[in-house]
């Protein structure tokens, strides 16, 4: 009896480890099933909401049709060709150097429609909250914490809008994010696969990668493998902006310098720029606007990211680049600019709330609520004002697919920006007003990108009294031209 007497207190204190790791695992099976849901409901709404943009006429070719071509083109043998502002035949590379959009060839030929671009993004950054689950669960040791982590990722603003327009930049997040996880767990092949893919998203890529080199020796003491990802990041960037960007340009010059001509424009007139007038950055960065854009981007995560500033480094080319651009576009969240930034200022949060190390569900609930709270500017909410223009039944609509429908697929066309982005999956195709050797030319008189609508309205007229074309359709607003064969 004495001997089943001091064995029970045992018996009892293994019961309750069971019992506790099967609660443990229960919970992490919940969580992950979570996690896995969240993520598929979200890649479903982003590329529903894409898709009705796209069905309305609203995803123009200044971006969207700029891709579509690129990917066109190279699943026909004209790799990344596409056509300029000026009717220039040219390599995408002379713009921004992004090979990676040469990748969605082979998928093209399967789903020859630019809806697998805007499914194949929506997805993608889906995907990243597997990363960032894995990140927090790994530094935070509590389900409860990567789960408020991955949802906050996907409610912020930033990412949402990085899901909605395609751009090649935007897969750099999580493919970014893949990265960084890769890193911290020591994987250094796996890494240099997802680091290759991101490098190739856009020229600045590169050394944001090259930027967790110096997180990855300092926090794991790695300096030799740190300092070589260091330095092949920024010989990557170098390389894309001092070489491939200027030999692939008509102007054999970035056609970007222009933003950049408050700060010397080109790299070699930065630096001269630093030694005569370096108060010229500060000018350039310190308004009004770019104060707030910091404030929407760095404030909803808390200062989490300031406990890890060393993982933050990466944000830092794009942050220089977009604070110092006279684009103001680079400074809002609703474009494709902060796609360098997002992965590294939620991983560094991550790994900032595992340092204040006091209460993680409370702290990460906060920041997930700091997301949450600007959840509302969203594209999907934007997109629901798309959902009548998008029905077959609206009259514009139904005239907007029936001139398109009588440009042959072959045919050299000059189009206003809205419905060129239906029709860039071709050899070449430019914007209306400019004709350049165009056979073809639609127009919609309602374009809403159209800046100077006078001016855009006395052109069509012009056009249209023009006797070396014949109108062949009009209806809503909408009309087709063709080139009279005698000319």
């Amino acid at each position: 009896m004495e001997l089943v007497h001091r064995e029970a207190p045992y018996d009892s204190e293994v019961q309750r480890l069971r019992e506790r790791a099967r609660t443990s695992l229960g919970e992490e099976s919940r969580t992950r099933r979570l996690v896995c849901a969240s993520a598929v409901l979200y890649a479903l709404v982003l590329s529903a909401a894409s898709t009705v943009h796209y069905l309305a006429y609203r995803s123009p070719r200044l971006d969207l049709g700029d891709m579509v071509q690129a990917v066109w083109a190279t699943s026909h043998g004209h790799v990344l060709q596409v056509t300029s502002l000026a009717g220039i035949e040219m390599s995408r590379l002379g713009t921004h150097a992004d090979p990676f959009l040469a990748l969605f060839a082979p998928l093209w030929r399967i789903w020859p429609s630019p809806l697998m671009l805007l499914t194949a993004q929506a997805v993608a950054i889906a995907a990243g909250a597997f990363p960032v689950y894995w990140l927090a669960r790994k530094h935070l040791r509590t389900e409860r914490a990567a789960a408020h982590l991955v949802f906050a990722y996907l409610l912020f603003p930033a990412t949402q809008f990085n899901a909605f327009k395609v751009h090649p930049v935007s897969f750099a997040v999580p493919l970014l994010l893949f990265a960084i996880w890769f890193l911290d767990e020591g994987r250094l092949l796996p890494f240099a696969v997802v680091a290759l893919l991101a490098a190739s998203t856009k020229e600045e890529i590169p050394l944001a990668v090259g930027c967790l080199g110096i997180w990855y020796a300092v926090r794991k003491g790695r300096r030799l493998a740190g300092l070589t990802i260091f330095a092949l990041g920024l010989a990557g960037t170098l390389a894309d902006f001092l070489v491939v960007i200027p030999h692939f340009s008509p102007s054999g010059t970035d056609p970007f310098a222009g933003r950049y001509a408050a700060v010397g424009g080109t790299p070699r007139g930065m630096l001269h720029t630093v030694v005569t007038d370096p108060a010229a950055f500060v000018h350039a960065a310190a308004t009004w606007h770019k104060a707030l854009y910091l404030v929407l981007v760095f404030v909803p995560w808390l200062g989490l990211w300031a406990l890890e500033p060393i993982l933050l480094l990466g944000a830092f080319p794009d942050l220089v680049i977009n604070l110092l651009s006279s684009k103001p576009e680079q400074t809002a969240l609703q474009y494709q600019y902060t796609a360098g930034i997002v992965p590294f200022l939620v991983a560094a949060s991550i790994l900032g709330a595992a340092r204040v190390r006091r209460h993680p569900d409370r702290v990460t609930f906060y920041a997930l609520a700091g997301a949450a709270s600007m959840a509302l500017f969203s594209p999907v909410y934007f997109a629901a004002g798309d959902i009548r223009a998008a029905l077959p039944s609206n009259p514009v609509h139904a005239a907007k697919a029936h001139a398109l429908g009588l440009i042959p697929g072959s045919a050299r066309v000059s189009a206003s920006n809205e419905l060129a982005g239906h029709l860039s999956a071709r050899r070449h195709i430019v914007l209306f007003p400019y004709l350049g050797d165009a056979r073809f030319v639609v127009v919609d008189l309602d374009d809403r990108t159209i800046v100077d609508r006078a001016g855009y309205l006395r052109t069509v007229r012009a056009l249209d009294s023009n006797p070396r074309w014949r109108l062949v359709y009009s209806a809503h607003g909408v009309q087709v031209l063709k080139k009279r064969m005698s000319q």
